[in-house]
């Protein structure tokens, strides 16, 4: 019988050269993309012991379901759905706890809340509590919004680095949704430094006709914004100046949750 440690192949790193079983590939990038701090393709590849191919591969899949996120100039971190498992696996009642937050909020407020997760150069729902008005809103959990004409999206986008609110931008571009959107650099530019000063940010019909949304971001604690939760509702119940009189609330909301998440 031939000794296993000649027959064996060669590792790489302690990992072997190729990378063990799909399901194992994988395993071993979502490890290390499960840190705060994003990280270079090649780099995960190394520490992974995966290949560049593979890994990117698996990087893509990885992100579109939401696992990773890339920030648009190379480098990969973990996405919405791995923060809100990890959250789940850390305490099992953490998303228990976010949906009684979320529920709180909008019993407070009386119309429709949402959480969303930045995941790249979008966001996507990840809960919403519907207000108890005779109208609902055309938001679903699962669904991507655009960071450039929301609440939430202008709330993540105020608190990126320059270089990556750049990346972001180039990606999407700034596409009219409504007449109300924001479509030029030089208006964002200005939007962004306002919600950074007042610390929340206000869609009026800017995403769609007749909704008004309020949002303010979910901070990791590096200070990142990692998503935001929103206050929706339709403009001819309630005025701007009501509206930006939620902010408290969801700014108390939106430090509850964060602890949460980390």
């Amino acid at each position: 019988m031939a000794d296993p440690q000649k027959t064996a192949p060669p590792r790489r790193g302690g990992r072997s050269s190729e990378g063990g079983s799909a399901i194992t590939k994988m395993l071993r990038v979502l490890e290390e993309v499960a840190g705060n701090e994003p990280r270079k393709l090649a780099d995960i590849a190394t520490a992974a012991g995966v290949t560049k191919p593979s890994v990117h591969r698996i990087l893509a899949e990885l992100t579109e379901l939401g696992y990773a996120v890339a920030d648009g100039a190379g480098s990969y971190s973990a996405g919405p759905r791995l923060r809100a498992l990890a959250a789940e696996v850390a305490d099992g009642t953490a998303a228990a706890s976010i949906d009684q937050l979320l529920t709180a909020l909008q019993r407070q407020v009386g119309q429709t809340v949402h959480l969303a997760l930045r995941n790249g150069d979008h966001a996507v729902y990840t809960q919403k509590v519907e207000s108890d008005q005779p109208y609902q809103m055309a938001s679903r959990v699962g669904m991507r919004l655009p960071l450039h004409c929301t609440a939430i999206g202008k709330s993540v986008l105020a608190h990126l680095p320059a270089d990556e609110l750049a990346a972001v931008l180039a990606s999407t571009g700034l596409p009219g949704r409504t007449p109300a959107t924001i479509t030029t650099p030089e208006h964002l530019a200005r939007e962004l430094a306002a919600v950074r000063e007042r610390g929340y940010a206000i869609d009026d019909e800017e995403n769609e006709t007749t909704i008004r949304c309020i949002g303010v971001p979910v901070l990791d604690a590096s200070g990142t914004a990692i998503g935001g939760i929103s206050v929706s509702t339709v403009k001819f119940l309630v005025t701007a100046e009501q509206l930006a009189g939620f902010a408290p609330a969801l700014r108390a909301t939106a430090d509850q949750i964060a602890l949460l998440l980390r």
